[in-house]
């Protein structure tokens, strides 16, 4: 993999924003020394398994615990019954049993946890625990939930939205159309889950989980164990990574059950199949579209329908549909919208939130379509796209202007007219990787190359209404800042943005981010780059406030104004050059701190007719990929991705260009090898030998070939999210690749080797 940043001769800051300033924790990571949740330990510890069902669908007839309690060293076994406080959770709808009770709805589900004093104890004591089922017939075709019996009280309808937009009798000289079909990707996240619980003097227990919204964890917690919120207490144990929701509810919340029975710190470690069977997947998507278009080429109207499998519970599938419906004709002017979607409930694993939700699947389906009217059309597809983009102060099909910079035209221009890589045959044959492994197990005769165009686009912060507040503070005592904010930093790079700001802010080189835990005000979930906005702006205005307090006093001693003043490496200087001293000597020894929230401006919900301001800002992104396809094998290998993308402002650029990396090489997974099987319920190879992640050796070149920095007016510092736009663009740039190398439809991802052959 190689990138290509732009300017990278351009001098660099040493720190503050604009450096790549390296994360304070990476020399632990590196060694093997940074603290997990499966790396912690207490005194009198006991280990926990989980019962899970074997079946998608089936009535509990009994539970029968009394092997289990007999068995030497089991501690405590809890099932439904046991739970004292709600029954029921969810992050964002409450409709998810922590232990079925009456009936199974997935494959997977918890049915009983057991605490002992050996791993092994506790998984054979899970193991021994007699459950007797009525096996029903699943319900895993979303389609067919419209009709089948309800599958859960709140009905399997989760939601419906019908945009309207325009005239729905327009029509153009041009239609196509197109079925396609997106796969169930799990976010496969590095490194185990795990917690630890520990009871407290006080009644209440302390919950050790690498978690990624840690005040919602809390309350589901203590409603769970009935007690009081502050009596339940989440730390923030090391995240080793997250492409989405990092740890499953589902045993986190066993964990504090137990620990509370059994008076002792209790730890489960979950294996991969267990963790398989336990988080959410992105959504499986079923969606029909046509096209229509004028004779040169520009779109009249866009008809879809969108149907999300949201599995067993709702979790973030009313999220999700929103964003598919609302930007399901992608980043291009349309005039007439119609499009209906739905998220119903199935029994299949559980889909929640996944980075680029919704706006992945469509962008799959959309830029399918625009391929599809280039070839009809006789167009050059990245022409085509041209003639219709999205620009700043156009409309989106949900009625919302585009205020925020949408430079989608430079972006795609960008990737058009970066060079193409080599031809097979204008190297050496030594060099040349073929597909179908390191050896090239197919005939450089069978080699097609294709290239394909992407746009994708994406919506920074939560929509609809929700309320995007973070509270942060900072404190500065003998020339070290500490930050105190509860935003959890899941690899995006919050606690080194922190240091960046006070550092740029206070001139004071040496930052320390405190841990995370509940104990602080709430920072909200780590999604969708919003730690980069509101806590980073929270701590820019707590950092702001400070250096008001610090400089005040000087500029009242020589009579003018803070804004006259400025720090630049420790010191404090006048605009005149009359004063200059250090942030050290200013300070006397006192200690400075601010607490400061940062709130954006607020949305709304999509109303009756898909109609409404509902997203804070988007980010957009141009990806052109080049592919060669074995058409006998039906084996692709990426040769090279060029990507442009709408950043806002660089803030640390080895930072930006990893995350981009990382998104890009996410979506070459959804595109060619992922896909979580699940035959009739069933999680078929819950391990990553059956669902096969890219590897290191899968990931192409990978061209940064321009970063725009257009800034957004309302985002601090102008920054916009940086994974989610890739992981949208680049399946379907993929996707329109191969498309172009085999002539084939190329209508569901990952792309099947049946589906590019060509005889």
């Amino acid at each position: 993999m190689s990138t290509e940043a732009p300017a990278a001769d351009a001098p660099q800051p040493e720190h503050g924003i604009g450096a790549s300033l390296q994360p304070a924790d990476a020399q632990a990571k590196t060694e093997g020394t940074f603290p997990y949740a499966a790396d912690l330990w207490a005194e009198g510890l006991l280990w926990a398994a989980l019962l899970r069902s074997p079946h998608p669908h089936a009535r509990i007839v009994s539970v029968d615990t009394t092997e289990a309690h007999a068995m030497p060293g089991v501690r405590a076994v809890v099932t439904a019954a046991d739970i004292p406080g709600d029954a029921a959770h969810g992050r964002r709808v409450h409709d998810r049993p922590v232990f079925a009770a009456d009936l199974v709805r997935h494959h997977g589900e918890p049915i009983a946890a057991v605490a002992a004093d050996h791993p092994d104890t506790a998984r054979m004591a899970a193991a021994a625990i007699q459950v007797e089922y009525e096996v029903l017939d699943p319900v895993t075709d979303p389609e067919q939930a419209f009709a089948a019996e309800p599958l859960h009280p709140d009905g399997n309808l989760i939601r419906h939205i019908p945009l309207r937009y325009g005239d729905l009798e327009a029509a153009g000289e041009v239609v196509v159309e197109g079925l396609y079909r997106i796969g169930r990707q799990d976010p496969a996240p590095i490194g185990a889950e795990a917690g630890l619980a520990v009871p407290r003097p006080d009644g209440g227990v302390e919950l050790y989980v690498a978690s990624t919204d840690p005040h919602t964890d809390r309350d589901l917690a203590a409603a769970c164990y009935g007690l009081d919120p502050d009596r339940v207490k989440v730390v923030v144990t090391g995240v080793p990574g997250a492409t989405a929701d990092r740890e499953d509810p589902g045993f986190q919340l066993p964990l504090g059950l137990l620990a509370l029975k059994t008076g002792c710190p209790v730890k489960l470690t979950a294996t991969r199949e267990e963790s398989f069977l336990g988080h959410a997947h992105r959504h499986p998507t079923l969606l029909r579209y046509r096209h229509h278009a004028d004779a040169e080429g520009r779109l009249v109207k866009v008809e879809a329908q969108i149907l999300l499998d949201a599995g067993a519970y709702a979790d973030a599938s009313s999220e999700s549909l929103a964003a598919a419906v609302s930007f399901a004709c992608g980043p291009y002017v349309v005039p007439h919208a119609f499009i209906e979607g739905w998220a119903v409930r199935t029994n299949n694993p559980p889909s929640g939130h996944v980075r680029g939700e919704g706006a992945m699947q469509v962008c799959a389906a959309y830029e399918a379509q625009m391929d599809k009217l280039a070839g009809k059309l006789g167009l050059d597809p990245a022409e085509l796209r041209l003639r219709n983009v999205l620009a700043t102060g156009d409309i989106l099909p949900t009625g919302q202007t585009v205020t925020c910079p949408a430079p989608v035209a430079e972006l795609l221009r960008s990737v058009r007219d970066f060079p193409l890589p080599p031809l097979p045959k204008d190297l050496p044959e030594e060099e040349w990787l073929l597909p179908g492994g390191p050896e090239g197990a197919g005939e450089p005769g069978a080699i097609r190359r294709g290239v394909g165009y992407a746009l994708g686009m994406v919506h920074m912060l939560g929509a609809e209404g929700a309320d995007e507040v973070s509270t942060a503070t900072v404190k500065v005592q003998d020339g070290v800042a500490t930050v105190i904010c509860a935003a959890v930093d899941t690899g995006q790079g919050f606690s080194t943005l922190a240091r960046q700001i006070v550092q740029e802010t206070l001139g004071i080189d040496e930052v320390h981010v405190a841990s995370v835990d509940t104990d602080q005000p709430p920072a909200g979930p780590a999604c969708r780059g919003r730690h980069t906005w509101v806590s980073g702006g929270a701590v820019e205005r707590a950092a702001k406030m400070v250096r008001t307090q610090l400089l005040q006093p000087l500029a009242a001693k020589f009579g003018m104004s803070t804004e006259l003043l400025q720090i630049t490496d420790g010191k404090i200087t006048s605009y005149d050059g009359v004063l200059s001293t250090t942030v050290t000597e200013a300070m006397d020894g006192k200690e400075l701190w601010a607490t400061a929230q940062c709130r954006p401006h607020p949305t709304e919900p999509l109303d009756d007719t898909g109609q409404g301001d509902a997203f804070v800002g988007l980010a957009f992104c141009a990806i052109r990929a080049v592919v060669d396809v074995d058409v006998e094998m039906g084996s692709v290998r990426v040769v090279e991705l060029a990507v442009a993308q709408d950043v806002g402002r660089v803030l640390n650029p080895a930072q930006l260009k990893a995350r981009i990396e990382a998104g890009v090489t996410q979506g070459v997974g959804a595109a060619l090898t992922e896909n979580l099987r699940t035959p009739k319920g069933l999680i078929r190879h819950p391990d990553l030998t059956g669902y096969a992640l890219p590897t290191a050796l899968d990931a192409p070149d990978i061209r940064i070939v321009k970063l725009v920095e257009e800034r957004d007016v309302v985002a601090p510092f102008g920054a916009k999210p940086a994974s989610a736009a890739p992981v949208v663009t680049s399946p379907a740039a993929v996707a329109g690749a191969v498309r172009a190398a085999t002539g084939r439809p190329v209508n569901r991802l990952p792309i099947r080797p049946q589906g590019v052959v060509v005889r």
